[in-house]
């Protein structure tokens, strides 16, 4: 499964993000998702998780004012 934005290759854990609206996949990655984060709430799965969706996320965290 590749991002639908950059077309990145997904990880587990960003391949099974879904809306919380409307229940679909959204096929984004960490970097293209944490544009969108704060409109498009999401459904994830942390077990999912690996130490190269950890950094990704932690460095978006790290860059917010």
């Amino acid at each position: 499964m590749r991002c639908q934005a950059c077309n990145k290759l997904l990880t587990d854990f960003e391949s099974t993000r879904k809306s919380t609206t409307c229940d679909d996949y959204l096929d984004l990655c960490n970097d293209c998702y944490s544009t969108i984060r704060t409109e498009v709430k999401a459904m994830e799965r942390p077990d999912l998780m690996s130490i190269d969706d950890v950094i990704d996320l932690v460095d978006f965290d790290d860059n917010v004012c």
